[in-house]
């Protein structure tokens, strides 16, 4: 399986948000850092703010930061919040495409178990596994 530049993006985003939990971040500075559109890092920041991965303060000194810690967000709710839109095949699409096979198929059944042991692979992830920059070790007392 094959996720979309918008959840790789989605998920590098809360990547960085990890690495620095307690600090806003802007949509222009994380654009910046990797390197990819402000413009499409927009409709990602909305999404995942949507979705409850995050939370955005408007306004001067305003930006967006983890809504919840990084060690309770699982990669893959966060892959099924945006990749869920996506069909894997044509036959997944919810008006049910143009495949002629559809009636009699054996490989559609197969292909949902393959997709959801991906998902299942990355909810054993979580968020803080991730983060960028890796959390520094506390030292001790």
């Amino acid at each position: 399986m094959r996720l979309t530049t918008f959840t790789d993006f989605g998920l590098r985003t809360l990547m960085r948000l990890a690495g620095e939990p307690d600090r806003l971040f802007t949509t222009d500075e994380v654009a910046r850092e990797f390197r990819i559109s402000r413009h499409h890092l927009t409709k990602v920041v909305r999404n995942l703010a949507q979705a409850g991965f995050i939370v955005t303060r408007r306004g001067v000194g305003g930006g967006f930061q983890l809504a919840r810690p990084a060690s309770a967000i699982s990669l893959g709710e966060v892959a099924r919040a945006l990749e869920g839109h996506h069909a894997l095949v044509e036959c997944f699409d919810p008006d049910g495409g143009a495949c002629t096979l559809t009636p009699g198929c054996r490989l559609k059944g197969r292909l949902a178990a393959a997709r959801e042991a991906f998902f299942l692979e990355l909810d054993a992830t979580r968020l803080i596994d991730c983060a960028y920059p890796p959390p520094r070790p506390q030292a001790d007392p």
